[in-house]
């Protein structure tokens, strides 16, 4: 069971962990004290939601096409691969930079543009549904895949409370390229080892 609950945590974690449109605007009204509660609440339970779906849906198409968790688990860690060599070559170029700009905006607002960051990004769909439900397939029991989920939801709010209050903290470490750097090879490595998890399952 804690196998289960740590694969969970650190797939949805290391995923979610790349620094996208939807987390630079957390860490922007992080940096503002501006609705970061709701903000941080709509993106953590948005993902639960994704997540969720992902396993259940997995458990559904295994039933109905035995070989696609084999086929799910070759896409996943090809993805992976080249997503973990991306950030590599990222590191290496290392230009990255993080724009945070913008005025304050009504509640109202602000949630809007979270839930489209959120819903209209097929990045979030592919961690989700596609990559977070082909990991699970390696947990045949009830309980496993119910603590795996549980482990995969609970990094969502960690991640993002994290940011968002922490934002303070986090913004003036990542203004060097030199944290970036690190940042991404210590994603591209998660994601390699992913990788090779998904795919040393197949044909199992």
């Amino acid at each position: 069971m804690i196998g289960a609950f740590t694969t969970g945590f650190a797939s949805a974690f290391a995923l979610i962990l790349a620094i996208g449109a939807q987390n630079a605007f957390v860490l922007r009204q992080g940096i503002t004290k501006t609705h970061i509660f709701w903000v941080c609440l709509t993106c953590a339970v948005s993902d639960a939601i994704l997540i969720i779906a992902g396993i259940v849906g997995f458990g559904a198409l295994v039933t109905a096409f035995p070989l696609f968790p084999d086929i799910m688990r070759i896409a996943g860690g090809t993805f992976l691969i080249f997503y973990g060599a991306l950030r590599f070559w990222t590191a290496y170029l290392g230009n990255q930079n993080l724009k945070l700009s913008g005025n304050t905006a009504s509640l109202k607002t602000t949630l809007g543009i979270c839930l489209a960051l959120t819903w209209l990004n097929p990045h979030v769909y592919l961690d989700t549904l596609g990559l977070i439900g082909a990991i699970s397939t390696q947990f045949t029991e009830l309980n496993e895949k119910i603590v795996f989920g549980v482990g995969a939801v609970g990094a969502s709010f960690v991640f993002f409370f994290s940011l968002g209050y922490g934002a303070r903290l986090l913004v003036p470490i990542m203004s060097t390229n030199r944290a970036w750097r690190i940042l991404d090879i210590l994603i591209g490595i998660v994601m390699w080892l992913l990788a090779f998890g998904l795919l040393k399952g197949v044909g199992a």
